[in-house]
This record gives C-alpha cells, sequence and structure tokens, in this order.
C-alpha cells in the first residue's frame, strides 16, 4: 500500500497518510510496513509499543525523552479522536519553542512521525479514545520530562472548555522559560 509523509512546519516531524482498502465489511490498512516506510523516506526501527485508552477531556503532556534515551514515536488513534501536539524542544532549531497541531482519529487514519527533540502530548475529544505509539527507543524514567501543557509562551490553541483531566505528572509540568537545555537535540 502507498505510504505518503508530509513535512509539517516544525522540520522531521511528520504526517503520514497510508493507501487503505475499505469496502462495505469495512476496512484493512497497513500502520507500520518498514518497506513502504523506508521508500516513502523514512527508515526507522521501532523497538516498544504502547497503547492506551482514555476518556473525553484527558489531556496527556507534554511529555519527551531527553537525549540520554532519544525516542521517536509513531501515533495513531484507533478508536475516537484527539487533538494533538508536539512542541520542537531541540535547542539548535529554527522552529525551537513552536508547536504544530493536528487531529488524529479514527476515520481520517492519519499518523504522525514525531522524531527525537520533540514533546508531545494530546487531548481526547471524543467519549473514548484508543492511541498506539510505536516507539524508536525504550520507555527510561530517569530520562522522561514533561513541559507544562497550559504554558501561556508557547500559545497552544487546545480546544478545551471544562478543565482537563490531568494526571499528577501533568499538573506539575516545567515551564518552558526554564526548560532544561539539551544541547544534543
Amino acid at each position: 500500500m502507498n505510504t505518503t509523509l508530509l513535512q509539517t512546519p516544525l522540520p522531521g516531524l511528520l504526517i503520514v497518510q497510508i493507501e487503505y482498502f475499505q469496502d462495505e465489511r469495512g476496512f484493512f490498512i497497513e500502520p507500520w510496513n518498514k518497506r513502504d516506510f523506508k521508500r516513502a523516506g523514512l527508515d526507522v526501527d521501532f523497538v516498544q509499543e504502547g497503547h492506551s485508552s482514555s476518556q473525553n477531556r484527558v489531556l496527556r503532556g507534554l511529555h519527551y525523552q531527553d537525549s540520554t534515551a532519544p525516542m521517536g514515536k509513531l501515533i495513531r488513534c484507533t478508536k475516537g479522536s484527539i487533538f494533538d501536539v508536539v512542541v520542537d524542544i531541540r535547542s539548535h532549531s529554527p522552529t525551537f519553542g513552536q508547536h504544530f497541531t493536528t487531529v488524529l482519529e479514527e476515520n481520517n487514519k492519519l499518523l504522525l512521525y514525531v522524531p527525537s527533540g520533540f514533546a508531545h502530548g494530546f487531548l481526547t475529544t471524543s467519549p473514548i479514545a484508543e492511541v498506539q505509539y510505536k516507539q524508536t527507543g525504550y520507555y527510561t524514567p530517569r530520562a522522561e520530562g514533561t513541559i507544562m501543557w497550559n504554558d501561556p509562551q508557547l500559545h497552544i490553541p487546545w480546544p478545551i472548555h471544562k478543565e482537563p483531566i490531568l494526571s499528577a505528572r501533568d499538573q506539575h509540568g516545567t515551564k518552558f522559560n526554564i526548560y532544561r537545555d539539551d544541547p544534543a537535540f
């Protein structure tokens, strides 16, 4: 099946469109095919996969792993919909501190490739959302960080009408202006 990579305004951050087959029975998609991704221009190896389920208004993020345990992610929403946010935390990048947002949902079947050097988060915008992540690195607690989801410096237009549901970790994110610069990014 044809895989197309669409560059976003943040260099390295890609929207992935995958051709899929659909008829009266349902659909079939190959969300990961190493050969097709390589042919499209993305040659990565995944070592771990995560799968989360979240109720409406759950906000996860903005999470990252530093350069001691870098991790890229291929993200897809397999049930429901999410408002997905990525922030460039590569201090030498011309887009450092800028964000990109998109909607991932079961109906549009888009994927998002987030390389290391970015913080990632999402807000569930449907009653339930399931999100799957293929990861290029292993989860490493000592390398993880969280940037405050609602930091006014980032100007993220979260579509929130009520307070989001946050984990303890996400309630205590670091302000972006005191984010520990990681020169390896």
